[in-house]
């Protein structure tokens, strides 16, 4: 297993993955580094969350800044908030041994527009971004992107089913001649495919991470046979038994989300929603209860949980199974993060167990039935 010094990253990059207990490189990583840091070409990375994919394409972007440069040198796009934020921190955090500064802004809808205007008034090298808030700044002359060399698309599909398609156009018409493009995506449907051979060269590099690996070794995947009328009863039976943990419940719609928060906090449940048609300030509000640990459970649709990095949760729960496959994966890598243990539950009526036979043989994963 190759160091990250041996892949070609900067003595200071790798002092600060050190003290990020970041010490040996994931698949993506050690596959992708080599590639990016010393060649310059499109890249397209097949790989989900969790599996490193940051500090893949973060590494290599810094090591290429010019710090003596103001122009805005790297654009990442991301789809939500969340993300956007950690990887702005993330990449924040890899420099901090860093001699020269250099200096990434991160912009998303659902704050002032003037706030993030007057911040990139100031030196920029990276942007860090949601589709929709870059086109507006674009549009309004505040972010020149026509020097940029390199440009992310972090969770690509995930931007495209959030309806950021046409956003991304018009992005991606920008500066095509001068700068390389690195996709990173978990699923490969045809608008991906598309976007790759409009935007993309033909010899682009292609890296995928392999499936047995996606799935954190350090969960415990379990399910419980139930009915839609018992459901509730075996969730709430579930919780009390985890009265001192934390996690994230799982539905598939914000309807379901809305109902399933206001039932468990009747029954004195400490839990709060987390879904689409909230305001930012109420999302903030919940996100912040939820990491410093005053909230104990956060209940969430699959894509209000994009970008969610929070440690020490020790389950989660599937209240349905989701319609991807992805997002099993997505949802279970929200526990045992940092080399902990964690459990992912899903509650199973009759008619799903065929589909929970597919996750397991797709995932390469043992479910195991436990009865409560």
């Amino acid at each position: 297993m190759p160091t990250f010094l041996e892949l070609g990253v900067q003595k200071d990059f790798v002092k600060a993955l050190k003290e990020l207990h970041i010490i040996t490189p994931t698949q993506i990583q050690e596959q992708a580094l080599p590639v990016l840091l010393k060649t310059t070409t499109d890249f397209i990375g097949l790989a989900q969350t969790g599996t490193g994919k940051t500090a893949a394409y973060g590494l290599p972007i810094l090591q290429h800044i010019d710090p003596a440069s103001k122009n805005v040198q790297a654009l990442i796009l991301a789809p939500t908030r969340e993300l956007v934020q950690q990887i702005k921190k993330q990449l924040f955090k890899f420099t901090k041994f860093s001699e020269e500064k250099i200096f990434a802004e991160g912009v998303y809808g659902g704050e002032k527009i003037d706030r993030q205007i007057s911040a990139l008034r100031r030196p920029t090298h990276i942007v860090i971004a949601t589709p929709g808030r870059l086109l507006d700044l674009i549009e309004r002359d505040h972010v020149n992107i026509k020097h940029v060399k390199t440009l992310v698309l972090d969770e690509a599909d995930e931007m495209l089913s959030m309806g950021f398609k046409d956003d991304l156009n018009k992005i991606l018409k920008y500066n095509t001649t001068q700068r390389n493009t690195w996709l990173f995506s978990a699923t490969m449907p045809e608008e991906i495919q598309r976007i790759i051979k409009t935007y993309m060269s033909p010899k682009a590099v292609r890296v995928e991470v392999n499936k047995e690996n996606l799935i954190n070794a350090n969960i415990t995947h379990q399910y419980i046979s139930t009915h839609i009328k018992e459901k509730f009863n075996i969730l709430v039976t579930l919780l009390g038994k985890r009265k001192h943990e934390r996690g994230i419940i799982f539905c598939r719609t914000k309807a379901g989300t809305k109902d399933l928060t206001e039932k468990l906090q009747d029954e004195g449940f400490s839990v709060a929603a987390l879904e689409g048609d909230m305001q930012q300030k109420e999302r903030d509000k919940v996100m912040r209860a939820f990491k410093n640990g005053s909230l104990q459970i956060l209940i969430s649709t699959d894509v209000s949980a994009r970008g969610i990095d929070v440690d020490n949760l020790s389950f989660v729960i599937h209240h349905q199974l989701p319609e991807q496959l992805e997002y099993y994966t997505h949802r279970s890598g929200r526990t045992a993060r940092a080399g902990k243990k964690g459990h992912s539950i899903a509650l199973i009526i009759p008619g799903e167990l065929q589909k929970l036979l597919d996750i397991q043989k797709a995932l390469n994963i043992q479910i195991k039935e436990i009865i409560i």
